[in-house]
């Protein structure tokens, strides 16, 4: 096997490292309290997920990873800052 285009660090690839960032941020943003911080920090993970997806070496195979998080990157951002808070009465 040609190893001249793999980077890698302890024999874990930079796009797995990407990966498993990614994975840690988002199950971090799970324990927030305040729901803010917690779609700040999930958008970040989706972010990192995206990115972990152009990493991989096929789009058909990256393709459901890049689509689902671009949607929960969107859905994340609506709710932190498009959508106008109800005030209750």
């Amino acid at each position: 096997m040609n190893n001249k285009n793999r980077m890698d660090l302890f024999g874990i690839t930079i796009t797995e490292y990407v990966g498993y960032l990614a994975s840690v941020t988002v199950l971090t943003s799970f324990i927030m309290k305040d729901v803010k911080r917690l779609r700040t920090i999930n958008m970040i993970g989706c972010l990192l997920f995206v990115t972990y997806g152009f990493l991989m070496p096929t789009l058909r195979t990256a393709l459901p990873i890049i689509l689902t998080n671009i949607a929960i990157f969107c859905i994340n951002f609506y709710y932190s800052f498009l959508k106008k808070t109800e005030v209750e009465a």
